[in-house]
C-alpha cells in the first residue's frame, strides 16, 4: 500500500528572517512593504524568500496593513460579452496598480448580490464595484459604504446610495435609432430585455438604470413623432433562448404584431435572429431589427445589424480607476450626506442593413 505524500510544510516569516540573518519583525515589514527598512535589508530578505519559495499570507498581511490589496466585482451575467469587456478593463487597470480582482458573478439575483457582497468584505477586499441587479432593497450597498470600503456601482445608477457610479448615457443614441425606425413607418416596436419587471406600474418602473435610460429615449421619439408608444411591446424575461423565442413568437403574433424588434443585448439578439431564422421570417423585407451592444458578428451576418455601441470598456476603466483613487486617498469618495454622483460615458448607433420600409413607409 503506498503511502501519501507528506505535505510539504510552506517557509514562514520566520524562516526568511533567519535565512537572511534579521529579526522576524523586519523581514515582516520587508515583505509586506511597509514600515522603515533599509534598501540592504529589504534585498537581502527579498533574496532570502526566493531562495525559500515564500508565499506571503495574504490574510495575515492584510490584517497587518489593512489592505488587502484585492478588489471585488460584483456582476450580472459574465456570459454577456458586455460585462466580459468591462471586466477585463477593470482587471487591466486594477493589475497594472498592483491589486487583484476578486469576480462574483448573480446571474442577475438580488439575494445573490447581497450574499456577494458580504462575501467579499468578509474576505477583506479593499473596494467593490458593482452592477445593481434590482432598485429595490439597497441595504447591503449601503452597509457596504457604511464600512468605509469604496463603491463604485457599474452600468446602473442607484440614487438611494452614496456611492459614485459609471455607466454609458444611452439616451440620446436610443432617440436617434427609434427615430429612425420610426422614419422607417414603424409604430410596433418591441423591446426585448432579460430582465423582470418589478412592478405593474403605468410608468414602466423597471429593475434598472439602463432599462429606464431606454425606454426614456423611446418615449422622446414617439413623442417627437407625435406617435403613441405601444407599453405591451416592453417585453421582459428573455433569459434563456427559450423565453426568448416566446417572446418574439408574443410580439410577432396577434391582430396587431410588430414590425420591428431590439434586443437590450448581443446575446438576446443571437437568441432573437435565431428565432426569426425558424419562423422564416423577411429582414428588412417584413421585419426590421436592431440590437443593444455591437458584437463583432453584428456586421458580418446577412443583413448586417444596426447597433448601438456602447464603450462598456471606457466605463469598466474608470470604475476601476474611481476605486482605486478613493482607496488610495480616503475621504476621496462621495460625501454621505450628498447625491451620489454619476459618470457617463455616450453611447452612439451604428446604421447598417437591418432596418427597412415599415408599414406607414410602404403606404
Amino acid at each position: 500500500m503506498t503511502e501519501p505524500a507528506t505535505r510539504r510544510r510552506e517557509p514562514t516569516t520566520a524562516d526568511v528572517a533567519r535565512r537572511a540573518g534579521v529579526a522576524k519583525a523586519t523581514a515582516a515589514r520587508a515583505l509586506g512593504g511597509y514600515g522603515s527598512v533599509s534598501p540592504e535589508v529589504r534585498e537581502r530578505v527579498t533574496a532570502a524568500a526566493q531562495a525559500l519559495g515564500y508565499r506571503p499570507n495574504e490574510l495575515a498581511r492584510s490584517m497587518g496593513t489593512g489592505r488587502s490589496r484585492t478588489i471585488g466585482l460584483v456582476v450580472g451575467d459574465i456570459e454577456n460579452g458586455y460585462f466580459g469587456l468591462a471586466t477585463r478593463a477593470i482587471s487591466e487597470v486594477a493589475h497594472a496598480a498592483g491589486y487583484e480582482v476578486v469576480l462574483v458573478n448573480t446571474a442577475e439575483r438580488h439575494a445573490d448580490e447581497a450574499d456577494a457582497v458580504r462575501l467579499l468584505l468578509d474576505k477583506r477586499v479593499d473596494g467593490l464595484v458593482v452592477v445593481p441587479a434590482a432598485s429595490f432593497d439597497a441595504e447591503h450597498l449601503r452597509a457596504a459604504c457604511a464600512t468605509g470600503r469604496p463603491v463604485v456601482l457599474l452600468d446602473r445608477r442607484r440614487d438611494d446610495v452614496p456611492a459614485l457610479s459609471v455607466s454609458v448615457d444611452v439616451v440620446p443614441a436610443v432617440r436617434e435609432l427609434t427615430g429612425a425606425l420610426l422614419a422607417a413607418g414603424h409604430r410596433r416596436i418591441a423591446y426585448l430585455t432579460s430582465l423582470e419587471p418589478e412592478f405593474d406600474h403605468p410608468d414602466l418602473e423597471l429593475v434598472s438604470s439602463p432599462i429606464a435610460d431606454r425606454l426614456l429615449g423611446m418615449r422622446q421619439a414617439f413623442t417627437a413623432a407625435g406617435v403613441p408608444l405601444a407599453p405591451d411591446l416592453a417585453l421582459f424575461g428573455a433569459h434563456s433562448p427559450a423565453a426568448t423565442a416566446a417572446l418574439v413568437d408574443r410580439a410577432l403574433e396577434g391582430p396587431d404584431p410588430a414590425t420591428a424588434v431590439v434586443s437590450s443585448d448581443a446575446v438576446i439578439a443571437l437568441d432573437v435572429l435565431t428565432r426569426l431564422r425558424e419562423r422564416g421570417e423577411d429582414l428588412p423585407g417584413r421585419l426590421s431589427f436592431a440590437s443593444f451592444d455591437d458584437a463583432p458578428w453584428a456586421p458580418l451576418v446577412d443583413p448586417a445589424v444596426t447597433a448601438v455601441q456602447q464603450p462598456i470598456q471606457q466605463v469598466g476603466a474608470e470604475c476601476a480607476r474611481l476605486l482605486l483613487e478613493q482607496i488610495r486617498t480616503p475621504g476621496a469618495g462621495p460625501d454621505p450626506g450628498a447625491a451620489p454622483v454619476a459618470r457617463s460615458f455616450p453611447a452612439r448607433v451604428v446604421h447598417r442593413a437591418s432596418i427597412g420600409p415599415g408599414p406607414g413607409a410602404r403606404r
